[in-house]
C-alpha cells in the first residue's frame, strides 16, 4: 500500500488530500480570505501561511510526514513540456520560484513540497498546464510574431482520458479523443493516440466561457485596444474574468444563468450561443482528426447540468459516442500520476530548464 498526500493550491484555497492507493482516505479545502491574501506582495510570500495549513492538516488526522510514501503536487507554469509525471528536483523548485513568467497559485504546489519534504521523501507533478504535444501546424496562428501555444486544463482532461479509455476496453495510447473541459475557462481539444495534437487556449481562444470572452474579432478588438478608454490591465481584466456569460448576464454561474433562461429570452439566447460555440469547436476538433474520433469526452462543472449538454449533445451526438465525467478529477489524477510511478508502471520524468 502506498500513502500519498496531494497538494493542489488554487487562488483562494488550498485543496489537500490523504490518498492510500487509489483510495481517497481524507480531503479538506481550506479557504483564504481576500484579506488575508492582500498581506502579500508576491504569490510566493504565502508559501509558509499554506505550509502550515497542510502541516496542521496532516497532524489532525494523526500522520506526519514520513507516513507518505510520496508527496503529489500540481504543476505549475513550467516551459513546454511532455504529458507525464515529473520528478521535482531543485531545478524546478528554483524556477517555480524565481523565474516562471507567469503568476499563477500552482506555482506554489512543488515548493510547497519540497519543503515539506527536506529530501526525506519524493515529490512528483503530473500534466502541468503548460502541457506541450501540439503538432506543427497547430502552432501557426496567422501572423509570424504570434505563435499559437499549448495552454489548457491538462491533469483534468489527461486524467478523463484515462478513465474513458478504460471503459471503452482500449489502451490509453491508441485512443483518439475530442476532449472539452467545462469550468471558468473551456479548454476543447483533440488528443490523439495519447497526445494533444491541439487545443485552444482557454484565455485567448475558443468559445465564450462564464467569466472569458473567448475568441474575439481581432479588427474590433484592436479598436478598443487602442480607443483610450482601457489600460492594458483594465482590457485584459475585460476578457478574462468579466467575459462571457458574467459581460451578458451578470454571473458567472451557470445555474444561475440557466435559471434566467427560462424566463428570459436574451439570457436564453446567451446560454444557448454559449453552447453552440462550444459544439462548434468540438467539430472543428474532430475534424483535425480526421473524424477518427473513439469519444467525445464531457467534463468539468458545467458538465454537470444535463440540459446545457443537451445543447451541445444535439449538434454533435453524430460525430462520436459522447462520454461524460462532471466535475474535475485533479486531486485523484494527480495521486494516480504519483502511485503510477511508485508501482513502476512508468519511470519518473527528470525535468531540466
Amino acid at each position: 500500500m502506498k500513502r500519498i498526500l496531494v497538494i493542489n493550491p488554487g487562488s483562494t484555497s488550498t485543496k489537500i488530500a490523504v490518498f492510500e492507493d487509489n483510495n481517497l482516505i481524507v480531503s479538506e479545502e481550506v479557504s483564504h480570505s481576500m484579506e488575508e491574501l492582500e498581506k502579500y506582495d508576491r504569490l510566493m510570500d504565502q508559501i509558509d501561511l499554506r505550509k502550515n495549513e497542510i502541516e496542521e492538516f496532516i497532524g489532525k488526522y494523526g500522520y506526519k510526514v514520513s507516513d507518505f510514501d510520496a508527496i503529489a503536487a500540481r504543476g505549475g507554469i513550467l516551459p513546454p513540456l511532455e504529458s507525464g509525471t515529473y520528478k521535482v528536483n531543485e531545478e524546478m523548485v528554483d524556477y517555480l520560484r524565481n523565474k516562471t513568467k507567469i503568476e499563477h497559485a500552482s506555482n506554489l504546489a512543488a515548493v510547497i513540497g519540497w519543503e515539506l519534504s527536506n529530501g526525506e521523501i519524493p515529490i512528483f507533478i503530473t500534466d502541468p498546464v503548460s502541457v506541450d504535444e501540439f503538432i506543427p501546424e497547430s502552432r501557426i496562428s496567422g501572423i509570424p510574431e504570434i505563435e499559437r501555444r499549448s495552454l489548457f486544463h491538462a491533469l483534468n482532461m489527461k486524467s478523463v482520458a484515462r478513465k474513458a479509455a478504460k471503459e471503452l476496453n482500449k489502451k490509453y495510447e491508441d485512443c483518439n479523443f475530442v476532449i472539452a473541459h467545462l469550468g471558468g475557462g473551456i479548454s476543447v481539444g483533440a488528443q490523439r493516440k495519447g497526445k494533444m495534437i491541439d487545443v485552444n487556449n482557454a484565455n485567448d481562444e475558443g468559445p465564450f466561457s462564464p467569466e472569458r470572452t473567448g475568441e474575439l474579432p481581432v479588427g474590433d478588438l484592436a479598436k478598443m485596444a487602442f480607443s483610450g478608454k482601457y489600460d492594458k490591465k483594465e482590457l485584459k481584466k475585460r476578457y478574462i474574468g468579466k467575459g462571457g456569460l458574467v459581460a451578458y448576464l451578470g454571473t458567472n454561474d451557470l445555474r444561475e444563468a440557466m435559471k434566467k433562461a427560462e424566463t428570459d429570452e436574451y439570457a436564453k439566447k446567451v446560454v444557448e450561443a454559449m453552447a453552440y460555440q462550444i459544439a462548434k469547436e468540438i467539430g472543428g476538433m474532430a475534424a483535425i482528426l480526421k473524424g477518427e474520433v473513439d469519444a467525445i469526452i464531457i467534463t468539468g462543472g458545467m458538465a454537470r447540468n444535463d440540459v446545457f449538454i443537451d445543447m451541445i449533445k444535439q449538434r454533435v451526438s453524430k460525430i462520436a459516442l459522447i462520454m461524460r465525467y462532471p466535475g474535475s478529477f485533479e486531486m485523484e489524477a494527480l495521486a494516480e500520476g504519483a502511485l503510477r510511478v511508485l508501482n513502476n508502471e512508468e519511470p519518473a520524468k527528470e525535468w531540466k530548464l
